[in-house]
């Protein structure tokens, strides 16, 4: 069993066993890529040798769980090699000298946490210093730029409490889950530039999953995983996005698991976006997703009327122009998935009134959003009218699809209608019978027999999608 120590890095080394130890990195190093090596092995130095105890230092917590995950049995077998059967291992962790330290007990691990803020690590990411660190931030994300209304009331009240005061840590993790372009990264990197406002000091961090990744898989190949480790652990508040990216990607998970405890015992600030709630998420670590679950999970729902109103006026004032209130309610009432399509409408909107010197009509404005989303034409699809299409696609008379005809090709139109009555107008089976003087179970069968047949008959299929087209 692996017991951790922490000592300070200026302790004075205990230099006999040196030679042992180093007899012991031959025999690893003989079993094991350079590269391996010198990531995994050369950090490791040797303290001391006493009653069977050996004990090594290593530079992390996080340094030893991966070590010893990986190459437990051939370290074990090099040190009883060199050192003799029944050799307990301890390891050392270092620390900044003058802290005071302790071990958490978090359950799959001993967690080391700090009383004072950690010793500041070299950035290996950038040239700069810590207290410069850039936070990634969108200056125009802000939450004076953030419209609200009843749909995300209740996440933009939780963001404004976290950004006025950082140091409660009521809703720590937060983790915003909404559908594309509701605005969950506009919201999470309001909080960070609210408390960089009144805080310039603390470290804030926004940054994509799929940057985080991208980083690591470089800190993996340069040998410098525990730099990348140090720098991501100093940060006071850091703002992930779209963590769904991690899904699948093992190696990045468990780094960014040890990342969260870290944070999270150290009572700095972790906001996580994604498109999904944190159960949904496929392709994720079990005990990543219960991290995720420890605060306040909030959803942002798709804009509301009142939402996308408001986001149309502040955008076209942000860019000088003044849309007809019926131009407003055109756009706000048929552009409704997302907030990003409203801001794509308002800059066609400006391109034509400033380009073009076109004035801003509703003529335009529905040319400009037919040309950007895809805008649903509503009609009821009524009975009649099914029957009305399909009797005219096959030529025959309306008459005949209501009479008890058995001819084959009016008996497999009135099928074909009732098929379509059934899927596309859904209209109960005893309804469509009433209608056509049979029996639910006669439509039943009649449906069952349409979609037997469209898994055979190619010709049937092509009719089925000509008439749909039409409907």
């Amino acid at each position: 069993m692996v017991k951790l120590h922490l000592i300070n890095i200026n302790s004075v080394i205990v230099t006999m066993v040196n030679e042992q130890w180093n007899k012991c990195l031959e025999i690893i190093k003989d079993n094991l890529s350079a590269e391996q090596f010198n990531a995994w092995f050369s950090p490791i130095v040797a303290l001391s040798f006493e009653e069977n105890s050996l004990t090594l230092m290593a530079p992390s917590q996080f340094f030893v769980e991966r070590m010893e995950a990986q190459y437990s049995n051939l370290l074990k077998k090099a040190i009883q090699r060199v050192f003799g059967d029944n050799i307990q291992l301890f390891y050392e962790v270092r620390v900044a000298k003058n802290k005071q330290v302790k071990i958490a007990d978090a359950g799959e691990s001993a967690i080391l946490k700090t009383a004072t803020k950690s010793a500041q690590p070299m950035n290996p990411f950038a040239q700069q210093e810590f207290d410069d660190i850039d936070p990634q931030l969108n200056l125009r994300y802000t939450f004076e730029n953030y419209c609200s209304s009843k749909c995300n009331l209740l996440a933009v009240s939780i963001a404004r409490a976290i950004a006025d005061n950082p140091e409660c840590k009521t809703y720590n993790p937060l983790f915003v889950f909404g559908s594309t372009g509701v605005g969950k990264t506009h919201l999470i990197q309001a909080i960070g530039i609210r408390i960089k406002e009144r805080n310039p000091r603390t470290r804030v961090l926004y940054v994509p999953a799929r940057v985080f990744e991208s980083q690591y898989t470089s800190a993996v190949r340069n040998n410098k995983v525990n730099d990348f480790i140090n720098f991501y652990q100093s940060v006071d508040v850091l703002l992930l996005d779209d963590v769904q990216d991690f899904a699948g990607k093992t190696g990045t998970q468990n780094t960014f698991f040890h990342i969260f405890n870290h944070l999270h015992q150290c009572g700095k600030q972790l906001i996580m976006s994604s498109d999904c709630k944190p159960s949904d998420l496929d392709g994720m670590e079990p005990r990543l997703i219960s991290r995720f679950k420890w605060g306040m999970t909030v959803e942002l729902n798709k804009p509301d009327y009142e939402l996308r109103r408001e986001v149309l006026t502040l955008r076209a004032a942000q860019d000088g122009l003044e849309l007809p209130d019926e131009v407003l309610d055109y756009i706000a009432q048929n552009v409704t998935e997302s907030v990003r399509e409203l801001e794509g409408v308002v800059v066609s909107l400006l391109a034509h009134a400033t380009v073009l010197n076109s004035e801003l009509t509703l003529e335009l404005a529905t040319t400009v959003v037919e040309n950007c989303v895809h805008v649903k034409k509503q009609r009821q699809l009524t009975f009649d009218y099914i029957v009305d299409v399909v009797a005219d696609f096959y030529n025959i008379n309306t008459d005949d699809l209501y009479g008890k005809s058995r001819k084959r090709e009016i008996s497999d139109a009135r099928q074909v209608l009732m098929y379509f009555a059934k899927v596309e107008a859904q209209m109960s089976s005893t309804n469509i019978g009433l209608r056509l003087s049979r029996n639910h179970a006669t439509v039943l069968h009649a449906c069952k027999q349409i979609e037997e047949r469209m898994s055979v008959d190619e010709n049937l299929r092509d009719e089925l999608e000509q008439i749909k087209a039409k409907l």
